[in-house]
């Protein structure tokens, strides 16, 4: 393939889950710096990528109101859509005025193949693989934070959660070879980062295709020199094994700091899911997480407004959850979508109640939080500094996920402090103060 005479602009923008950032960035790095250059995505570019999700049918219309933008102030770009929204629905996207090239889950990865010969037609260019056939996985990992990054270990899921599409768009779970994660955790280090968040479809599940296990990665991990923090994005509870439990309880690099999608705290909704755990498991995970690590934080996904939820089942998970010691809640409303045997199945709930029972559970997870930072006011903690407000404060997390906003006359940023965890802030967080060297 010839590359282009002059160096082209190339624009990227990521739509989803942090697993398409660590891609997106990936994807980025893959172009030769001597024919292509970066530029932010407001800015002019020759082409414009679009990574992205489609979770919800929100994800999908934010893809169409993004190529929109880019066609209304730069008609000539060129535009690639890339990922699990290109890998679902390639027609639909090739539908939407301006789109130049389509790349599924595989082709996404071979960028640089597919533009290096790129015109503009009116006629979009698909390029996607049977997600059957889709077996292999990229090692990737997000760049352009100094403090911490996304390293995705695994991709791809084995479930059939009834709602989900991402063993659509994504295949089969699959993952990276150990020694793989810890030859890029190496690299990672070597770009200075300190904290590593291990990212994938179902992480828990790592070990798939290898025959190794999750928490032999994790053990071979905190073995790399210069990362000083791993958290695991996100973990089912099923395979959240008491081994996990008590290799974080005794690490002193790996965070306590849990993220358990739950989606319903009521035993029939789950079971209509298809999920594969019940809640009573679920509440078990959490308290030995607290008896083990005390202090831990713990986050939930859950799900509101599935077909079938009644007024009843709704009182239910919302009862449960308050009576668990999480710490916050990511509440999502259920968003029909093709192909998933809950897009059809009967009971529908209307919009309007999935927005209140969201917002319920939005106002509960505020709450959870408050009550947890207020459980940690007063105490000492080490804090990953990773950015200022401009004002003389800087911000950072704690080891269990609390966000702390301290005053420092010295630049702290891409630094761990020791830090007294003072007043709640109106921003969800805890004011701090450091505490002298």
């Amino acid at each position: 393939m010839t590359p282009p005479s002059q160096p082209q602009r190339v624009a990227f923008h990521t739509l989803g889950c942090k697993l398409n950032f660590a891609e997106t960035s990936t994807i980025a790095r893959s172009l030769p710096a001597e024919s292509y250059i970066r530029v932010p995505f407001n800015k002019e570019a020759d082409i414009y990528v679009i990574n992205t999700c489609s979770v919800t049918t929100s994800a999908d219309r934010k893809c169409r109101q993004v190529v929109k933008k880019i066609t209304g102030r730069h008609p000539d770009a060129f535009i690639v859509v890339v990922g699990c929204y290109s890998q679902l629905r390639p027609d639909e996207i090739a539908s939407i005025p301006g789109v130049d090239l389509i790349l599924g889950t595989n082709e996404k990865f071979d960028l640089l193949r597919y533009i290096g010969k790129r015109k503009k037609s009116d006629i979009p260019k698909i390029e996607s693989c049977d997600i059957s056939s889709c077996e292999t996985i990229t090692p990737s990992w997000s760049a352009g934070e100094r403090t911490r990054t996304f390293l995705k270990v695994q991709d791809g899921c084995d479930y059939s959660c009834a709602y989900c599409t991402i063993p659509l768009a994504r295949g089969s779970s699959r993952n990276i070879p150990i020694k793989e994660c810890v030859a890029e955790a190496n690299k990672i280090a070597e770009a200075g980062i300190l904290e590593i968040v291990l990212t994938g479809v179902n992480t828990g599940d790592f070990g798939r295709t290898t025959g190794e296990s999750f928490i032999d990665l994790l053990s071979a991990l905190t073995e790399v020199e210069g990362i000083e923090r791993y958290r695991i994005s996100s973990i089912e509870p099923n395979l959240l094994t008491s081994g996990i439990i008590d290799l974080v309880a005794g690490s002193r690099k790996l965070m306590p700091h849990f993220h358990i999608p739950l989606q319903s705290g009521c035993n029939s909704t789950l079971a209509r899911m298809k999920r594969r755990y019940s809640r009573e498991l679920f509440a078990l995970k959490v308290k030995e997480i607290t008896k083990k690590i005390p202090g831990a934080g713990i986050g939930a996904d859950v799900i509101t407004g599935f077909p079938g939820e009644s007024d009843e089942e709704f009182k239910e998970t919302f009862k449960f959850l308050k009576g668990l010691p999480l710490s916050y809640l990511h509440v999502f409303r259920f968003s029909e979508r093709p192909g998933t045997p809950a897009a059809t199945m009967p009971g529908r709930v209307n919009e309007k109640k999935r927005y209140e029972r969201s917002k319920l559970l939005s106002y509960l997870s505020d709450s959870l939080t408050k009550e947890f930072c207020r459980r940690a006011s007063g105490r000492e903690s080490a804090v990953l500094f990773e950015g200022s407000s401009g004002k003389g404060h800087y911000s950072g997390f704690t080891e269990n996920y609390i966000k702390v906003t301290v005053p420092s006359q010295e630049r702290i940023t891409g630094t761990i402090r020791q830090v007294v965890l003072n007043s709640l802030s109106d921003a969800g967080g805890v004011h701090g103060s450091l505490k002298q060297l």
